[in-house]
């Protein structure tokens, strides 16, 4: 790898990372098919590779949101511990599928997310509540289901968990992305390291981008708070029709 390929694999990190804050997935669901696409990797390369970057991410991001809107740790660690449990099972179960059927799997799950998404666009406004509609054990569930998601797709389960924290426990954007990427956090490391195990990893494509993701990551944080419930969400949905798009037509 020369050094201008270090240089663009900065940038193209510092671009995907500021997309994690925005979002609060740490850069992981637009990194998998920008690393299918842009450098041919198979799906469980392209994973793996991405959560290089993804881990470090998630964590500064979770502070930063944490700063700006305080993190119930008591909702934070039981989302935490049962997404850490079912990732492991996820990712065990990931490493050994085909990668294209892993493809054409993820493409689906993204384009279900965006239908949902463009469903709560054009629905009556949610009523947010101050704190969760129910009470903290019923976050076992979601991160059980969240992190077997994240173990699978190498996601971290945050796009999953979002959309569930504000329809069903009444959760504002910025709020469920914060609590999002708690949930994300001790379940990407865990992906990665069984990712990392069976050579599914690239370290010197994903070192670059992990360092531009740190760079920019806090300025997608503050545009996240910066910007409406429904611009915010709009633009999600886009963000998962363009990752849908870009894995279906990989060749």
């Amino acid at each position: 790898m020369t050094l201008l390929d270090v240089a663009l694999n900065l940038l193209l990190g510092v671009a995907l990372g500021t997309l994690g804050g925005l979002f609060g997935i740490g850069g992981g669901l637009i990194a998998i098919p920008a690393l299918g696409v842009l450098f041919g990797l198979d799906q469980q390369l392209a994973q793996g590779t991405a959560l290089v970057m993804v881990v470090p991410n998630v964590l500064l991001a979770l502070w930063r949101y944490h700063q700006r809107n305080r993190i119930d740790w008591r909702h934070a660690l039981a989302l935490a511990i049962t997404s850490l449990i079912f990732a492991v099972l996820g990712a065990g179960w990931a490493v050994t599928l085909d990668a294209e059927r892993m493809r054409l799997g993820f493409v689906v799950f993204l384009l279900l997310l965006a239908v949902y998404n463009v469903s709560r666009l054009f629905s009556k406004p949610a009523v947010l509540s101050v704190g969760l509609r129910y009470p903290w054990p019923w976050l076992t569930l979601l991160g059980s289901a969240a992190g077997m998601v994240g173990g699978l797709f190498g996601v971290g389960g945050a796009v999953l968990a979002t959309p569930v924290l504000t329809l069903v426990f009444g959760a504002s954007q910025v709020v469920a992305q914060g609590l999002s990427l708690a949930l994300a956090a001790p379940s990407t490391a865990v992906t990665l390291a069984t990712y990392a195990t069976h050579g599914h990893v690239d370290w010197l494509l994903g070192a670059p981008l992990a360092m531009g993701g740190l760079l920019s990551i806090s300025w997608g944080v503050k545009c996240a708070h910066a910007l409406s419930e429904r611009v915010l969400r709009g633009l999600f949905t886009g963000f998962l029709l363009l990752c849908a798009l870009l894995l279906g037509f990989k060749a």
